[in-house]
């Protein structure tokens, strides 16, 4: 059985367009595939625990990650961490880079627009994402980035330099959602699971 973990962003949930258009095409095309979109708190540790409690249950080296903004971040950590032998591969989609960088200026309550739950950004979640950081790529072949040039929330060119060894796919314009994602879906499931 093969399994794709789609990790969502930051004030995101498995209910936004991007998850939606994932799980609708790995359903008509890909039957047999089994796809986890986890529900990702807002709470870093948690969401970490929750992605590793799932990922325990999985076949790893059949299994791909696709992670947007936040949740690239969290895909390179899990690609990473699980990177032996014929480890997983991820497609990142406006990934963020460095967030303990950003998430400085969120420290305090929020509530998730998908899901109205309320949480807190404390100093130990800057803390924690710090820990997580991959710093150098075991193997950058293991990604596929997904880039656009206007993204309003992220500096594209962070992710161009670290993913410089991978397969980089960078548009002129968009945003930070990705306009036009569903386009390239057909090439990221070949780049997951080929």
């Amino acid at each position: 059985m093969h399994h794709l973990v789609y990790l969502h962003g930051f004030l995101s949930s498995p209910h936004s367009l991007k998850a939606q258009q994932t799980i609708s095409f790995a359903n008509k095309h890909f039957p047999n595939l089994n796809v986890h979109v986890p529900e990702l708190p807002g709470d870093i540790n948690k969401a970490i625990e929750l992605i590793d409690n799932l990922l325990a249950t999985l076949a790893l080296s059949h299994t791909g990650f696709i992670g947007s903004s936040m949740g690239g971040f969290l895909a390179t950590y899990c690609v990473e961490k699980y990177a032996l032998g014929n480890g997983p591969k991820a497609v990142l989609v406006n990934p963020a880079v460095e967030p303990f960088k950003l998430l400085g200026n969120y420290l305090g309550q929020h509530v998730n627009p998908y899901t109205n739950k309320a949480f807190a950004i404390v100093p130990q979640h800057i803390v924690k994402l710090k820990q997580l950081y991959v710093n150098e790529l075991a193997a950058p072949a293991r990604y596929k980035v997904l880039l656009q040039t206007h993204d309003e929330t992220l500096d594209y060119t962070l992710a161009a330099k670290k993913y410089a060894a991978s397969d980089l796919v960078i548009e002129q314009g968009g945003d930070h959602s990705f306009v036009g994602y569903e386009a390239h879906l057909p090439s990221v499931f070949k780049f997951l699971f080929a």
